[in-house]
């Protein structure tokens, strides 16, 4: 069959289909400086990057032939891909639920958006930053509150010695320090 009458699939990919389905419980916490993320995201693609692509797409195809013409077929392209992002984010903030976590400021259990220093059985201190799901980045030591680190993490309080299902076995580690940043301060 000619290419040019198969559909392709929205979610060629896979990635974002897989990532858009809620965490458990159909929550999906996270801070408000990453709810303004990815909406600030969002904004830029509708406001301004989508109607650019257009504004190709529509120049391209008005130079006739569309079977050979690079800027119409990856136009196109481009078009599916950023119409398939808003989708995602979409989708992402209208399950949303902002936490702010300065509300816990000074206190030492450990709740959503808490960094928490703690002590492996080896000795070795880590330091975790418990994030929501879309905004969580392990290069920067933050772990979203679905992982098993955070999991384990929940509800304990400084000082507390918690369990870590690990694929080596079950670990455990002691809470040293927590930490939430103050009221009114950015992340």
């Amino acid at each position: 069959m000619n290419k040019a009458f198969t559909r392709e699939r929205d979610d060629a990919d896979g990635e974002e289909s897989v990532a858009a389905a809620p965490p458990a419980g159909g929550r999906n916490y996270i801070t408000p400086q990453g709810y303004a993320r990815l909406r600030a995201e969002l904004m830029q693609l509708i406001d301004e990057e989508r109607p650019q692509v257009v504004d190709v797409v529509h120049w391209a195809a008005s130079n006739g032939d569309r079977s050979e013409n690079g800027d119409y077929l990856y136009g196109k392209k481009r078009l599916r891909e950023i119409d398939r992002r808003i989708r995602f984010l979409t989708r992402r903030l209208e399950i949303a639920e902002v936490t702010d976590p300065s509300v816990h400021h000074g206190r030492d259990q450990v709740f959503f958006g808490a960094t928490v220093t703690y002590a492996e059985p080896s000795g070795q201190e880590r330091s975790v930053t418990i994030m929501g799901v879309d905004e969580a980045d392990s290069a920067r030591g933050q772990v979203s509150w679905i992982s098993p680190i955070a999991r384990a993490l929940l509800k304990a309080h400084q000082g507390d010695v918690v369990k870590l299902a690990t694929p080596a076995g079950v670990q455990e580690i002691q809470v040293l320090e927590v930490s939430y940043p103050a009221p009114g301060a950015a992340a």
